[in-house]
């Protein structure tokens, strides 16, 4: 089924964008701009697909979801608890509380999804294995070089007929760098392409002010 094209627009998150609070589990108010990249994301997602969610963090939800809607679902991070449910859980109850602990541990499916250890810039994956890559929030936290990395290393592991699925904080990412390297990597962008500012751009004041942005991403 061919994608609405304005959801296929790489632009700011805008604060009048689709947004959901209740994601597996209620999201704390200080996620100002997960409810949004999570609504857009989830609409990526087919029951025939095999995904990743790249660098998934261990209390965060959009694997548990994933794995409720995918064939098969991989999650990876570097931190070692990635691997240990019980770990896990224990992150969800002091990070969001005990309710939320036992929604996701009500909802996991043992075999649904596959966690490993693993560092976003060297997939422990064969190549073009996923149907669909999720990389939420994550290339701000990389050096430059490491970016560029992970980029090539989602454009191996991808079907030639996937797409990768982004978002990232701006200015921490330098939009026409991320242009550069998206090409480097043998990627290109799904849609159009619109860096311009918004007035309405979704933006928060914490660590010294940012804005979200998304990008959707296909092999060349």
């Amino acid at each position: 089924m061919p994608l609405p094209m304005e959801q296929t627009v790489s632009r700011f998150v805008r604060s009048d964008d689709p947004a959901s609070r209740q994601f597996v589990y209620s999201l704390p108010l200080e996620w100002w701009s997960r409810p949004y990249e999570y609504a857009w994301c989830s609409q990526f997602v087919a029951s025939t697909d095999t995904v990743l969610d790249a660098a998934c963090g261990i209390s965060h939800p959009f694997k548990f979801y994933l794995a409720s809607r995918a064939r098969k679902t991989y999650a990876c991070d570097m931190d070692p608890r990635i691997t240990s449910i019980p770990s896990i859980l224990r992150d969800v109850t002091l990070d969001i509380g005990e309710a939320a602990a036992e929604t996701v541990a009500s909802t996991y499916e043992e075999g649904r999804i596959t966690f490993n250890q693993a560092s976003i810039t060297a997939l422990p994956y064969e190549n073009r294995l996923f149907d669909k890559i999720f990389c939420i929030s994550v290339l701000e936290h990389l050096t430059p070089a490491d970016a560029l990395l992970a980029l090539k290393e989602f454009e191996r592991t991808l079907q030639d007929d996937g797409l990768i699925v982004v978002t990232l904080d701006y200015p921490a990412v330098n939009l026409g760098y991320f242009q550069s390297i998206v090409r480097r990597a043998g990627l290109e962008f799904y849609g159009p392409i619109d860096t311009a500012m918004p007035r309405n751009a979704l933006h928060t004041e914490y660590w010294g002010g940012i804005y979200c942005f998304r990008a959707l991403l296909r092999k060349r």
